[in-house]
């Protein structure tokens, strides 16, 4: 081990709440507002941790509640992926993405300082502008692979694009 401090990383939980919608299955994506981060992208539903006391589980049930309204029971929350992301801007968190198909209550914008918009979107049509970093964690997820690594260079765009070189190294 060296001898400097030990290097700490922020720690995420990502929501995927998924339905079956009349044209395959959905999930629910919200837009960023206000000063936040990426705002005016897309976003999963998510959150940090609130401290060494709360598990992610509890974390994604926790953001769940405050941001979309709804109640989730912990054995309705399955591991999706983990995602190691690091930002264009060089910061880098771990990202835990969890999958809830059985929930009480309608979703619906509970904190509309930090999000203007919240809809349904089939999985295999994603909108734009959405944060890279959440895009690969859903494709990640949709390949089945449980984790990945998506390391942004200095000048990617935070915004997911087409056209830009994809970060996104998926680990079976």
């Amino acid at each position: 081990m060296s001898g400097g401090a030990r290097y700490r990383l922020t720690v995420d939980a990502h929501l995927i709440l998924r339905r079956d919608g009349e044209r395959g299955p959905e999930i629910l994506l919200s837009r960023r507002a206000g000063t936040v981060y990426a705002a005016g992208m897309w976003h999963l539903p998510s959150g940090h941790l609130d401290g060494p006391h709360e598990d992610l589980v509890e974390a994604v049930i926790r953001e769940a509640r405050e941001e979309t309204g709804v109640l989730i029971e912990r054995a309705d929350v399955s591991h999706a992926v983990t995602v190691h992301h690091r930002s264009p801007f060089g910061g880098a968190r771990i990202g835990a993405f969890f999958e809830v198909r059985r929930w009480t209550g309608d979703p619906r914008v509970m904190e509309p300082e930090l999000c203007d918009a919240m809809t349904w979107h089939r999985v295999d049509d994603l909108p734009e502008p959405m944060v890279a970093y959440c895009r690969a964690g859903l494709e990640a997820h949709r390949a089945g692979h449980p984790f990945a690594i998506h390391f942004q260079q200095p000048g990617d765009p935070i915004a997911h694009r087409p056209e830009a070189p994809d970060r996104t190294a998926p680990y079976r």
